[in-house]
């Protein structure tokens, strides 16, 4: 499995705005081979910013790859600079292959 996240540093005043935006837009992951799951993290409010970051699985590195070359990706990160900026910067991506995964066990009815 491969893990992509892309962190944002969003202005303290923005973050509503910041949240609506994702939660408003239209998402095209669900179109791709290798799509797993995808989650909005909300972090720690900083001085001059709230972190968040964007958490998607995908089965392989190469279904993430394929996404970012997609017309899906292009469609869907067309309204990600419409507006006045909501972040500091551009957000940082940090990709991560699964190396183990550790799951509760599932209760069985007796």
């Amino acid at each position: 499995m491969f893990i992509a996240m892309n962190r944002f540093k969003v202005i303290k005043d923005a973050s509503e705005e910041f949240e609506q935006r994702w939660l408003t837009r239209e998402s095209y992951l669900h179109e791709l081979e290798g799509f797993i799951e995808f989650h909005m993290l909300r972090g720690p409010a900083r001085e001059d910013h709230v972190l968040y970051s964007s958490y998607t699985l995908w089965a392989t590195k190469a279904h993430f790859e394929a996404w970012t070359q997609s017309e899906q990706f292009r469609i869907s990160h067309t309204r990600a600079s419409a507006g006045q900026p909501l972040t500091l910067g551009h957000p940082e991506f940090e990709g991560f292959e699964v190396v183990q995964t550790i799951r509760r066990p599932s209760q069985v009815a007796a």
